[in-house]
């Protein structure tokens, strides 16, 4: 019955933007009800450019979202995307090459002073302990 009020709805495209409640959360995403009156999901990892742990920690039950719809499959399965709506976030580029010559910089350090240390053991003068005795000759007559 569920799938005949779907079919009768009017049908979403993939690449429009649509709105809807959340009316269950799980572990791998939330199911949405859409204005049309369709079911649709949100994966986990189509919430957030960030790292999300949690469903919960972005959505809940009963929340009013917008989203992207990404992909209907052959069942008629909606998935929606909200991060696809998201403006992302642009880093600085990271000076890889300044970071790898500090990095090289430093391990030439510390390397050159291990091998001091190393070197000054080897040539310290051992306190060997010498036998009582003398020649080594005892026992020969």
């Amino acid at each position: 019955m569920a799938e005949k009020a779907a079919a009768a709805a009017p049908a979403v495209s993939v690449g429009e933007t649509v709105s809807g409640t959340v009316e269950h959360v799980a572990p791998y995403g939330a199911f949405v009800r859409l204005e049309s009156g369709q079911k649709a999901m949100v994966h986990i990892s189509e919430l957030s450019h960030n790292y999300v742990k949690k469903v919960e920690d972005v959505l809940e039950q009963g929340k009013n979202i917008t989203a992207k719809v990404i992909k209907i499959d052959d069942k008629g399965r909606i998935d929606l995307s909200i991060k696809a709506l998201q403006v992302r976030e642009v880093r600085p580029p990271v000076h890889r090459e300044e970071a790898f010559e500090k990095k090289l910089t430093n391990f030439l350090k510390f390397s050159d002073e291990k091998i001091a240390d190393l070197n000054s053991k080897c040539k310290a003068p051992r306190g060997t302990k010498r036998r009582a005795g003398g020649s080594g000759t005892a026992g020969k007559k």
